[in-house]
């Protein structure tokens, strides 16, 4: 059994809905078993929703309703093309406008009051996967697919983390074993959404940004999955970013170390989380393009083939900060280093690359405007603090690169000329990858100098589509 995520290029209007049922039928076929489906909601809502809160928060409604009424009519439109004037279509015009109205009421209880708390933000927000599953639902079994919605909320139990809520597994755990195993084992497919569940109480939670993603893993490893399908509109895992690099190719296969930092620093396949529920599983992960579908894709799995190249891909992650922290204080002291990570623990902004000497530590981060200045001011208080912005951090990743000479050579020679200046450099915690920062203006040159100097000569047809 496999379970099939589907983000939301792939059911961005009714073309890509009909596609993913083809794809659900065709695996049905292939496994003789029915998978567990995952939805995103469909491309761009979730951003509407996001705005319409921030634009009632502004005192903006009728600016938010505007964008609501956008929202509706193209779930409305999908809905049409799908089901035309059947019992069906009226059946979900009826359901997108219940949920408008909804929608709408929050929003005017937001405007009056000017603010809107985690807790309603979520509530809002679940609305764009509730509503897209409700149609995919209803076009599977229109297509004679045995399909049962399922509410995430049901199954999906967090803590009260409202807009980054954690899953608590062993409640999690029952209740799918409870709803969704003894539906599968009949043969039905089981449809239910990704981002969003419920605190024990019922209250609504979502994942966060790319929670689709973890909601899949998380499905997947609850329920002893074969294998977890992340379907998106790319063919698979390339080796850098082909905005950036044209010529990128794609990863047939690389190791779950690989992708988490691929995906930390900047591949916009995967979410980080995605990787830890499989890894401790050790389920495959195979990343899909549902307008390629047949592309074979790239699959994640604990261990790969060996091959001659080590350097499997280039990662860029832009618009970062660089915080430099100078003390005396570090000299010969316990606890400096404490106090730093206390101070980001209690701000909850993650530490993307550190490097140290012997009085100063440099960061990288990724955090808005706000929370940087209240984490500048808290630091300062310990150290004395100076940043740079609009920088970015580069990763050259590959599986052993510190049990190979010569890797890092090459980076830094291919950066030198290009006449670049690296400003900070992070490297000793992982093997699998070499880290380093450069201003963001260079970036893109980097990048593409890098993946020349490494794929260019590569001729291995296992790992390299």
């Amino acid at each position: 059994m496999v379970v099939m995520k589907f983000g939301g290029t792939s059911v961005e209007d009714a073309q890509a809905m009909a596609v993913v049922s083809s794809i659900v039928k065709s695996e049905i076929t292939k496994s003789n078993s029915a998978p567990m489906v995952i939805v995103s909601a469909c491309a761009g809502v979730t951003n509407k929703l996001l705005t319409i809160i921030s634009e009632s928060e502004n005192g903006n409604l009728r600016e938010a309703l505007t964008i609501l009424e956008e929202i509706k009519k193209k779930h409305e439109t999908i809905v049409v093309s799908l089901f035309q004037e059947t019992p069906i279509a009226l059946k979900l015009l009826k359901k997108i406008q219940h949920v408008e109205q909804d929608i709408k009421k929050l929003l005017k209880a937001i405007h009056a009051i000017g603010e809107c708390p985690n807790s309603l933000k979520d509530v809002v927000v679940a609305n764009g996967e509730i509503l897209s599953s409700t149609i995919l639902n209803e076009k599977m079994n229109l297509d004679g697919i045995k399909t049962t919605w399922i509410d995430a909320k049901l199954i999906l139990i967090t803590d009260d983390k409202f807009t980054r809520a954690k899953p608590l597994w062993d409640i999690s755990e029952s209740k799918v074993n409870l709803l969704v195993r003894p539906l599968l084992d009949k043969g039905y497919v089981v449809l239910s959404q990704g981002f969003i569940g419920a605190t024990q109480k019922g209250k609504t939670t979502t994942l966060g940004r790319g929670g689709s993603d973890y909601s899949a893993a998380i499905f997947g490893s609850l329920l002893n999955a074969s294998a977890i399908q992340i379907w998106t509109d790319v063919d698979g895992v390339l080796t850098s970013d082909p905005r950036v690099v044209p010529n990128a190719r794609r990863l047939k296969q690389m190791t779950f170390n690989e992708a988490a930092e691929l995906a930390y620093f900047g591949a916009k396949v995967l979410h980080p989380a995605t990787i830890q529920p499989a890894v401790t599983k050790n389920i495959p992960v195979l990343v899909l393009n549902s307008k390629r579908p047949e592309i074979e894709g790239t699959v994640i799995m604990k261990e790969i083939q060996s091959f001659d190249g080590l350097v499997k891909a280039v990662a860029c992650k832009k618009d970062q900060t660089i915080i430099n922290l100078t003390t005396t204080n570090m000299l010969g002291t316990v606890g400096f280093f404490y106090s730093v990570a206390k101070i980001f623990n209690d701000q909850e902004i993650p530490i993307d690359m550190v490097s140290t000497s012997e009085i100063s530590i440099s960061l990288t981060v990724s955090c808005s405007y706000d929370s940087l200045n209240v984490l500048v001011k808290q630091l300062s208080t310990i150290a004395d603090v100076k940043i740079k912005n609009k920088v970015a951090s580069i990763c050259v990743v590959g599986d052993n690169l510190q049990k190979s000479s010569g890797v890092a050579s090459k980076i830094f020679q291919t950066v030198s000329e290009n006449n670049i200046n690296i400003i900070m450099i992070s490297q000793g915690a992982s093997e699998t990858n070499v880290g380093f920062v450069v201003e963001e203006v260079d970036a893109d040159t980097v990048v593409r100098s890098l993946h020349k100097t490494f794929f260019s000569q590569i001729k291995e047809k296992t790992v390299f589509a």
